[in-house]
């Protein structure tokens, strides 16, 4: 299926995007992605989030001591890189793309860029998105997901207070829910996978290999 939809000339990576709230299974899902590839293809699971807790170190030559200090900031308060920072968020997307083989068979699985409509027409220049994963689950789900660890990734978590998840649930569906429609309005397809209470990641990519996008 993506070899036909993949032009000879093309020079971007190609590239799934994972969606879906906080506490939904996003870094599970582009784990497992990473180890056992898609459709054929193999996969590096690009986590920007844990690339940006990476890019705060002193030993790290991607970014200059100004702008680990606002990476810094960003990661203390929860906000979102917004249009003036993406060069920000390209060099640590180089820098991962640097430092992994990637080739032709190979699929980027972005989680957490892009996360708004500024950086997705940035990310249109970088990579050519293939589909988009959108992992569907109620806040009462979420909820639920976070306080027994369905995913399995939120040991030593300081962020998952009642009251910061309520802000994350408030600002996917403020900022990045509308990606859904984004990407639909560029013909890019659209996987939807329903999460529940006990949905583990081998679950959500069999639902992912079987499915066709909308």
């Amino acid at each position: 299926m993506i070899d036909k939809m993949q032009p000879k000339e093309e020079t971007r990576p190609s590239a799934l995007l994972l969606l879906g709230p906080t506490g939904s299974g996003k870094t599970p899902l582009g784990q497992m992605m990473g180890k056992n590839g898609l459709w054929g293809f193999s996969c590096l699971h690009f986590d920007f989030g844990q690339e940006l807790r990476n890019s705060i170190q002193s030993s790290n030559a991607s970014l200059a001591p100004e702008e680990r200090e606002f990476v810094s900031h960003v990661l203390n308060t929860g906000a979102l890189l917004d249009d003036e920072h993406f060069p920000i968020a390209l060099k640590i997307f180089q820098g991962f793309l640097r430092t992994h083989d990637a080739n032709k068979r190979t699929i980027i699985v972005l989680n957490g860029l892009p996360r708004h409509g500024g950086q997705a027409e940035r990310m249109e220049e970088i990579v050519r998105m293939l589909a988009v994963i959108n992992l569907e689950c109620t806040p009462e789900t979420v909820m639920q997901r976070i306080l027994t660890d369905a995913g399995g990734d939120r040991a030593g978590r300081i962020d998952d207070s009642l009251e910061e998840v309520k802000r994350k649930l408030d600002l996917f569906s403020l900022r990045t829910a509308p990606l859904v429609d984004y990407y639909r309005k560029k013909h890019i397809g659209i996987i939807s996978v329903e999460v529940g209470i006990e949905s583990s990641p081998a679950e959500m990519l069999q639902k992912i290999e079987y499915s066709a996008a909308d």
